[in-house]
């Protein structure tokens, strides 16, 4: 045999038994399996430090203790410029619930422009599917027949305060689903404030006219 096979064929000769095992679970012979088969991470938990810089023992308690812990029940997170979003929702999903905010809930933004301007971005992004580009009730989902019926805000709609707005919102109601898992409560508001433009009310020359 050629000097210059001998070496490669020692070295499949090798690799053929190194791949040979008992286990029937193990893939045999991995050459860097972690650049190609990633490690399973669970959710809420610290895996801490590398074993190889710790013991396997350090790192394994680090991995057996939950990095992320539900608040106790009741507390309200405070914190940065939107903290008075964080507040409860005081009315339940009930019929009298919806009435109640639809009488008492009002909008804790300005009516201005800017608000508007976002809550135009919010609408596109998550109501034109189904209430369309003008408040029509004339999205996709409507036009290929797997919602009907829905109202225009131009129309049926005009009146709807704003507080049975966002109690849908919160709650959903009909055929609405719940978006409280969506959009913030301050993003709900925002949505609001820029379907209030589709009802036909100008609220950012209301806002200027009461600046006056």
């Amino acid at each position: 045999m050629p000097k210059n096979t001998i070496i490669p064929v020692a070295a499949a000769i090798t690799m053929m038994f190194a791949s040979c095992v008992n286990d029937p679970d193990s893939p045999g012979l991995e050459y860097m399996p972690d650049m190609y088969r990633s490690p399973a991470i669970e959710a809420y938990v610290d895996y801490g430090e590398d074993p190889y810089y710790v013991t396997e023992e350090f790192a394994a308690s680090q991995r057996n203790t939950p990095s992320a812990r539900l608040p106790v029940e009741g507390t309200i997170s405070f914190s940065g410029e939107d903290k008075a979003f964080n507040l409860p929702y005081p009315y339940p999903n009930t019929p009298e619930g919806y009435e109640a905010a639809g009488a008492e809930l009002v909008s804790p933004i300005a009516s201005s422009e800017e608000n508007i301007a976002a809550g135009a971005i919010l609408y596109g992004q998550m109501c034109t599917q189904c209430h369309g580009e003008e408040g029509k009730g004339d999205g996709a989902i409507s036009r290929n027949g797997h919602i009907v019926g829905i109202p225009s805000y131009s129309g049926k709609l005009k009146d709807l305060p704003e507080g049975k707005m966002y109690h849908t919102l919160q709650y959903g109601k009909g055929l609405m689903g719940s978006h409280a898992s969506q959009l913030s409560q301050k993003d709900r508001w925002l949505i609001i404030e820029y379907i209030k433009t589709l009802q036909g009310n100008d609220v950012a020359s209301s806002e200027t006219e009461n600046n006056d």
